[in-house]
């Protein structure tokens, strides 16, 4: 645990010492900031990989701070490990990046202090052993991460995504307090120790799961306490909106696995996993179809972050509904799908917003319409954005089918339910999972085709030029990863073995690396398999094969004509499929109920020159009916009190005395 420790703290020293703020004023300062923070992360990043490999108990160090009669307590466990291993994976790659991306910085004053801060915060959450050192750590993380949102806030939408973010941050650390002083009981032990030793009541049980479900599901992204998401993740720098969504958003599952399947204990009632699946089944479909309906590039991609927090929520629902029922085989079934995708959606939505960062840096723009075309100036980045979108979404051989695979799994041929109402509900989130997959599917077409391909929209798409040899780096780095888990899925699988032991009772899938040419067998290898590299060996078999027979059938002549112009031959980018096009079919069907979506179109009548209309408009019913209520109120109860700002002296000492008669009459009564 020192080392570790150590490590963190420089990170801690590289912010705070005053060192960022140098380095930004001078000429090649950022490098050596980011320079600094690949090296930490990568010797963490090893730590915690042979620490969770190695299998072992709970590392333990108290040091002499924090509360004044309890200390700080720090541990390194398998859980731990393997999120540190995500946290700092993430940490090396998006540093590694910005070697080239950050030299484009705009206000690298307000980025380079806070960036080792975030990552050191994140750190902390992680090796946290009692409640103050995570409460902490978790503020320091939300605290660092906000200012790194604010980085570029002249500009109103971002100001507005930071104060957004800064509430829900402060309600989630709120509710996580009063999480973990249940846990801690009238004792007061707040140390996790502790806490597993104190005995709760299933209704203050109930009561810290929902308490978790609100303060790691609001960092998470959790619908619908997912609303700041989608304005701060787009905000921040590209390369630290790919540690907020690939790697942060996992931080709070971490959060929300640590108290509730650790913490907690045993599960005393089945519904609990019928609550956390049913949000998870939510949370993927409405995430998608908001990613659908979105222009912005990295807007898009903080929605899908949405959808897939999800798809991990479904696997831990799963699990929490097998541990009710004394389903061990399964729910180790379930927590293996869910963690596999803990990493695999840190690997290719951090390759994503990467991808984004660097079209941002080539053309200054997110909105879709304005771009097109970048893959004849930009092919490297354009095939990693591509390895990206299909692993996202869940084409083999590719990670992100993995690990949905495993869940699928989960939900197919797990045993007998007994309760009525997981009957229904299981195989209904099972139809959601498969829906959003689809959806996510055509959601990557629009996102790569609408920004690569075709004719360029804008004449800063047409003079894009390739991103640096750092971010390229950055980039094929988690393609391959992305490519290596999908065709080596066992290897992963046995890995995170001790984890999903420590959580499940002893509980493990068969182990994979004994099974023949690495095949995955999530059960028993008579119900279902899955082999990444026969699969990997097929699909360039046959698309080699179908490409000779092509050449070779095909007809000798060579014919070059212009492309079918729909009898429009006028060569404008205009008559080029649109991001609002691709997706009008999908909110005709979903959006009418989902977004009360309208459409309405100006005609003008025959020999008026104006030109036709389409307005569209569509609503976010969460926000306007969940937000904008509670937003209201307080303001109108906030400009009734305003008057107290203009009280005299002697009327502010009788509300002060006051307020004290109040209070000690409610601890008379309390008494």
């Amino acid at each position: 645990m020192s080392l570790p420790l150590l490590l963190i703290l420089l990170m801690i020293l590289l912010a705070v010492g005053g060192y960022g703020i140098a380095a930004a004023r001078q000429p090649g300062g950022s490098r050596r900031v980011y320079g600094a923070t690949l090296v930490i992360c990568v010797i963490l990043l090893l730590l915690a990989l042979a620490r969770l490999l190695a299998g072992q108990g709970v590392q333990t160090l108290i040091l002499p701070f924090g509360l004044p009669w309890l200390g700080a307590y720090f541990q390194l466990d398998a859980l731990s490990a393997f999120f540190l291993v995500v946290v700092n994976l993430g940490g090396a790659i998006a540093s590694l990046f910005a070697l080239g991306y950050g030299q484009h910085e705009r206000s690298p004053e307000r980025v380079l202090p806070f960036f080792p801060a975030f990552l050191a915060g994140m750190n902390l959450v992680l090796v946290a052993g009692d409640a103050f050192s995570f409460l902490f750590a978790w503020e320091f993380m939300s605290i660092s991460s906000w200012a790194l949102v604010m980085a570029h806030h002249q500009e109103s939408a971002n100001a507005r995504a930071g104060y957004l973010y800064l509430v829900m941050a402060f309600f989630g650390t709120l509710t996580l307090l009063l999480a973990f002083g249940l846990l801690a009981g009238a004792d007061g032990g707040y140390t996790f120790g502790a806490m597993r030793a104190h005995v709760v009541s299933p209704g203050l049980a109930a009561l810290v799961l929902v308490l978790a479900l609100l303060g790691a599901g609001s960092k998470a992204g959790v619908v619908p306490l997912h609303v700041w998401l989608p304005l701060a993740h787009p905000a921040a720098p590209s390369h630290v909106s790919a540690l907020m969504s690939g790697v942060m958003t996992k931080v709070a599952v971490y959060g929300f696995i640590r108290i509730v399947f650790d913490l907690l204990g045993e599960p005393v009632a089945w519904w609990w996993g019928g609550v956390v699946l049913a949000l998870g089944g939510v949370t993927a479909l409405l995430g998608v179809l908001y990613a659908l309906m979105q222009h912005d590039l990295k807007r898009l991609l903080a929605y899908h972050t949405v959808e897939n927090i999800g798809i991990i929520f479904i696997g831990l629902g799963l699990a929490l509904a097998f541990q009710a029922n004394l389903m061990y085989a399964s729910a180790a079934l379930a927590l293996t799908a869910a963690l596999f995708h803990v990493l695999n959606h840190s690997l290719f939505k951090s390759l994503l917003f990467l991808g984004s960062g660097a079209v941002l840096t080539a053309t200054g723009e997110r909105d879709m319409e304005h771009l097109g075309g970048l893959i004849r100036p930009m092919p490297w980045t354009a095939l990693a954005f591509l390895i990206g979108a299909a692993a996202s979404s869940a084409l083999p051989p590719l990670n992100g089918f993995v690990s949905e695979w495993l869940t699928f799994q989960a939900i197919l041929i797990s045993p007998e339910r007994p309760q009525w109402m997981l009957k229904f509900l299981v195989p209904a989130v099972g139809a959601l999972l498969a829906l959003s997959a689809a959806l996510a599917a055509t959601c990557f077409v629009k996102a790569f085709g609408i920004t690569f391909l075709g004719r360029p929209r804008s004449p800063v798409a047409a003079q894009a030029r390739e991103t640096d040899l750092y971010s390229l780096t950055a980039m094929f780095i988690l393609a391959g990863l992305c490519l290596l888990a999908g065709i080596l899925p066992g290897l992963v699988v046995d890995g995170l073995s001790a984890a999903v032991g420590q959580l499940n009772g002893s509980a493990l899938l068969p182990v994979q690396r004994s099974q023949p040419w690495l095949t995955l067998v999530p059960v028993t290898d008579v119900k279902s398999t899955y082999n990444g590299l026969l699969m990997l060996l097929f699909i360039g078999v046959s698309g080699f094969t179908a490409a000779w027979l092509i050449h070779r059938l095909a007809s000798g002549r060579v014919r070059r004509g212009p492309a079918w112009d729909c009898g429009f031959p006028e060569p404008s980018p205009m008559t080029q499929y649109t991001a609002g096009s691709f997706a009008q079919p999908i909110r005709r069907v979903f959006g009418s109920i989902l977004f009360q979506a309208r459409e309405r179109v100006v005609m003008p009548p025959p020999g008026d020159l104006r030109p036709a209309r389409l307005e569209v408009e569509i609503h976010d019913p969460i926000w306007e009916r969940g937000y904008v209520p509670v937003v209201n109120a307080v303001v109108a109860v906030s400009s009734r009190f305003n008057y107290l700002q203009y009280l005299t002296i002697r009327r502010y000492l009788g509300l002060v005395f006051g307020a004290l008669v109040v209070l000690l009459l409610g601890m008379v009564l309390w008494r």
